[in-house]
């Protein structure tokens, strides 16, 4: 439905606007993707959040995960009703999750924190950063400095998550750094039927290449 209107509305801009060439029109389109789409899926996750109790700690999730998702990437849904249903349950989850888990021992919290990290840095190593066919990361530069900002931005998240002593942001930062690094894994990306895009990109060269 989005999808739709946004064309329409590109299509009616095009039309009142000749010189708006193919790139102005595709910058628009994206545009108005983002204000139509975007935003309400932004307030669709203030309003579950506000509804399960935890609208200010899922803002703070939303927050210290930032840093690391933007550098590590992560699955996209196809859907609006899917992407804010996935949005939900990573970042109001994890929010929740945060507020009532406590750890019985200190020792046990770092002891998952730890198995967290390594965890993350070998998915890191492998995926890292997980773009997709929409927006592929090509150029090899960028590819690497992501990675290595991922490494960092994960494993300052994960020592914030020790050193800082309020449990609840505590577990918001190592829960938070879980499902954000399961988001960038080839079993994520196979059970939301999505592609890497750098892989599809690599793949249809070299079908191209044998035609």
């Amino acid at each position: 439905m989005v999808d739709k209107l946004c064309d329409y509305l590109t299509k009616r801009i095009r039309h009142k606007m000749p010189e708006v060439d193919d790139e102005r029109a595709e910058v628009i389109n994206y545009g108005l993707h983002l204000v139509l789409g975007e935003v309400p899926k932004a307030f669709a996750l203030l309003a579950i959040a506000y509804i399960a109790g935890v609208i200010k700690l899922t803002i703070i999730t939303l927050l210290v995960i930032l840093p690391y998702k933007a550098c590590s990437g992560g699955v996209h849904l196809k859907t609006h009703i899917g992407c804010i249903i996935a949005t939900s349950i990573a970042y109001v989850g994890t929010a929740y999750i945060s507020k009532i888990i406590v750890f019985p021992e200190l020792y046990i919290k770092y002891l998952f924190a730890l198995v967290i990290w390594i965890f993350s840095m070998v998915m890191v190593f492998l995926y890292a950063p997980a773009d997709t066919e929409n927006v592929p990361i090509l150029r090899k530069k960028e590819r690497k400095i992501k990675k290595i900002l991922s490494y960092i931005t994960m494993s300052v998240t994960i020592t914030a998550g020790i050193v800082i002593k309020d449990p609840i942001i505590s577990n918001i930062l190592i829960f938070g750094v879980l499902i954000q690094t399961i988001s960038i894994t080839r079993f994520i990306y196979k059970i939301t039927n999505n592609k890497y895009g750098y892989e599809k990109y690599c793949e249809d060269n070299e079908a191209e290449n044998l035609t």
